[in-house]
């Protein structure tokens, strides 16, 4: 390596270049490290070129010796007959470094600091925190173990299974405060979008019978007949979660909102934004609490429900337009066959006024919804044949799509006397009402102008469900294997901040994978120590999920071979992040 100073008179820099060969064999060099400013380096060294020069030729020195020493061969010695050291971890996890790193960005140590200024306590809170975090991704498990899942880590826990438990409470009793901190640090990692804020709740059972606390029995979202705890969350217009809160499973969804929303105003400083939420959570209570200040709302509402003169009209086949335009059409001249009519958007406007509310009732048609809803509801008519013709016990479920529902069977004959058996056959009746509501989709706003705009607030909602998803199914947050309140509160909170961190690492590679692959790879990336006494070699395939992961974070460890001081090092840099 050699130095080398380019550009303009008043504008130099200082560089470090690095000769190398191309494949065709011509030799080249390249820019290896930046130095920095010829004119400020100079004013270090009191306007002595010379003694600058002579500075920069120790830094390509020493950076040259680096090189070789990373880049060289390395010779490992096994012995055939001897055993490996008895209880000696050989193998431990690396994917968390990226999710380190991303914790150190969120300042998540500083948030710790400030919790242990006001608690006593001698435990490291930051690490217990952090590597429940990890473990949810990871391994996610009970907290015993997830305990013993972290003693596979590059740097195994240096805290006791007892301390865990003590800091729940901690963690419990700081959620609002950790909340808050962390919307505001993860700004210098993504800038939050409130413009658009997202409202949905779910719940989570627990393999008990008894109730108390915050478990109790209620509807539960997969119908179990377990106790459930409620959860609430908020997430912003690009899909990162923004706030949540946890209450009984038995009460009303609808009464959890305004507590967490007047918390995201009040700790958030978000106080214009437009709420959107599905029709479950969306009171007239809640709408009008929506409707102060600068905010607004987009509901969606079911047709279905509604009284039957407002769903005749809705339905009304006339009088919609196609998305842009402001000429009526009636929908059943449209040629669905047509590709761009197929994909295209209808809507009318139905003025409504609920009580002091001045609201608008969008209602929009889709050909290509409506495809979609037939050939799911062929494949449901489908198996409720085979259940007709099978000899098993016929019971309807109580999920809205059990095919049972399209089955009716008569238990009396034509004379009104009791039959011997009962006859199973399609409801077409059934059929028929569902088919009436084809296509069709609405939502109540008092919003007002561009159409598409609202539509398309809403066609976002899907991402809260997908967060839910991800944390029921990828980071398992049920069954709840902890009892005591104050630490289920605590087992929401690292779920929320893995959802967090998973969502933030998704944006910084740039949403190219899907969630199974972006986690698969984190859980797969494992090193291996060939012995105490030199370095790991990687035990995962190389693919470009963990290449896009090693350039964005800016360290590797796909390397043949990392000594162990190389691995400090890199484990030392996603712990020291220089934030903006």
């Amino acid at each position: 390596m050699y130095i080398a100073v380019t550009g303009s008179k008043n504008n130099k820099d200082v560089y470090i270049y690095q000769s190398f060969r191309k494949k065709d064999g011509k030799s080249s060099s390249r820019i290896y490290k930046k130095l920095g400013k010829y004119n400020t380096l100079l004013e270090q060294f009191d306007g002595d070129n010379e003694k600058l020069m002579a500075w920069a030729k120790s830094e390509a020195a020493k950076e040259t010796d680096l090189y070789n020493e990373r880049t060289g061969k390395v010779t490992v010695e096994f012995s055939q007959a001897a055993c490996i050291p008895m209880n000696e971890t050989r193998s431990f996890h690396a994917g968390y470094l990226f999710l380190q790193q991303l914790c150190t960005e969120l300042r998540l140590d500083n948030i710790c600091r400030v919790i242990k200024g006001r608690h006593k306590f001698k435990y490291d809170l930051h690490a217990i925190l952090t590597d429940l975090v990890y473990a949810s991704v990871l391994s996610p498990l009970s907290k015993l173990s997830s305990y013993n899942f972290c003693k596979t880590l590059l740097e195994p826990p240096k805290y006791e299974i007892q301390d865990v438990y003590r800091a729940l409470s901690v963690i419990a009793e700081e959620s609002d405060f950790i909340q808050s901190e962390l919307y505001k640090n993860s700004n210098f990692i993504h800038p939050r979008n409130q413009k658009i804020l997202y409202y949905d709740c779910t719940n989570y059972y627990f393999e008990i019978e008894e109730e108390s606390g915050l478990k109790h029995y209620g509807k539960g979202k997969e119908n179990r007949p377990n106790p459930i705890v409620g959860m609430g969350l908020f997430m912003d217009a690009d899909g990162i979660p923004l706030a949540f809160d946890v209450f009984p499973g038995n009460q009303n969804e609808q009464t959890t909102l305004k507590p967490l929303e007047k918390k995201i105003i009040k700790d958030f400083n978000c106080s214009e934004f437009i709420f959107c939420s599905d029709a479950g959570l969306g009171s007239a209570n809640n709408r009008a609490f929506n409707s102060i200040g600068n905010r607004a709302y987009v509901i969606t509402h079911s047709l279905k429900n509604m009284k039957q003169e407002d769903r005749d009209i809705a339905l009304n086949p006339t009088q919609f337009r196609k998305a842009g335009s402001t000429d009526f059409i009636d929908i059943r001249t449209v040629d669905e066959t047509d590709d761009e009519v197929f994909n295209s958007i209808y809507y009318k406007e139905v003025p409504v006024v609920t009580g002091d509310l001045d609201e608008t009732l969008i209602v929009t048609y889709s050909p290509k919804y409506k495809a979609y809803q037939q050939r799911i509801r062929s494949r449901q008519i489908e198996r409720a044949e085979m259940i007709i013709n099978s000899p098993c016990k016929k019971q309807k479920g109580k999920n809205q799509n059990d095919p049972m529902r399209f089955v009716k069977n008569t238990a009396v004959t034509n004379d009104g006397e009791i039959a011997e058996k009962k006859v199973y056959e399609i409801d077409e009746e059934q059929i028929a009402k569902e088919e009436l509501y084809d296509g069709f989709y609405a939502v109540m706003t008092n919003l007002e102008g561009n159409i598409e705009e609202i539509i398309k607030i809403n066609k976002q909602r899907w991402e809260i469900e997908e967060n839910f998803r991800i944390m029921k199914t990828e980071f398992e947050a049920r069954p709840v294997y902890v009892r005591r309140d104050d630490r289920i509160k605590a087992h929401f909170m690292t779920c929320y901040i893995s959802l967090l961190l998973y969502r933030l690492l998704e944006k910084k590679i740039g949403n190219s994978y899907t969630t199974e692959q972006i986690i698969e790879t984190l859980r797969s990336m494992k090193m291996t120590l060939l012995n105490t006494a030199n370095g790991y070699v990687p035990s995962y395939t190389r693919t470009e999920i963990t290449n896009s992961l090693h350039k964005t974070f800016g360290f590797r460890t796909d390397y043949e071979f990392i000594k162990k001081s190389t691995m400090r090092s890199i484990i030392k840099q996603t712990k020291e992040i220089d934030l903006p």
